[in-house]
Parts: structure tokens; sequence; C-alpha cells
């Protein structure tokens, strides 16, 4: 990726994680974190991955009020961040935040055992 495209990027993490959490009043979209943009070297396609606190319920809910604010979202970024072609939006669920809290989990449990 290039150094534009990296800033780009971050920029577009950022400014999402502040329309989740100030613009979008969606009761559906519970505690969202957005953890990572990938941004195509193109700058066409943008995958927003998002970790989500609740259940299986809540985070299908979430993704679908997710997927349904895609276009809003899109176009606050086009007027927030000035770029020719605002790149499609797809919001991927990240898991990544539950496995690191369940290993550590596992690796306290393993040392209340030792003890």
């Amino acid at each position: 990726m290039s150094i534009r495209v990296e800033r780009v990027a971050e920029q577009m993490k950022k400014e999402i994680a502040q329309l989740l959490q100030d613009e979008i009043k969606d009761p559906r979209i519970g505690f969202v974190t957005v953890t990572d943009v990938e941004l195509s070297n193109d700058m066409q396609h943008a995958k927003v991955y998002v970790s989500i606190y609740g259940d299986e319920e809540q985070k299908r809910q979430t993704l679908e009020a997710l997927s349904r604010a895609t276009g809003f979202i899109r176009r606050e970024i086009g007027r927030r961040i000035k770029l020719r072609v605002v790149p499609e939006i797809v919001f991927k669920y990240d898991a990544s935040i539950e496995r690191a809290d369940r290993i550590a989990r596992l690796l306290s449990q393993i040392k209340a055992e030792e003890r």
C-alpha cells in the first residue's frame, strides 16, 4: 500500500468511528469499535473492520444496521475527506478482540491452576 492510501484509510477509520459515535442514532447499533480500514490501491473499495460487543443476535443486527447506513456514511466521508471518488464501503466483523480476550482468560486460568 502506498503512503497516501494508508493515510486515507487511517483518516477514514477516524471519521467512521466519529460518525458511529455521534451521528448515527440507530438503536440496533450497539457498542461498536472500528478496528481497521483496508483500502484498495485504487481507493475504490474499503473494508471497514468492526468489533461489536454483545451476543450473536446483537452482532448480526448491528452489522445489518451498519450495512443499511452505508450510504449515509459514504456521503459523510465524501464531505469530510476531499476525494475524487468516495470508496464503496463494506463492513466486516472483526473477532480479534474476542480471541485476545479468550487467550488472556485461558492464560490467567492456567496461571491460577499452577499456584
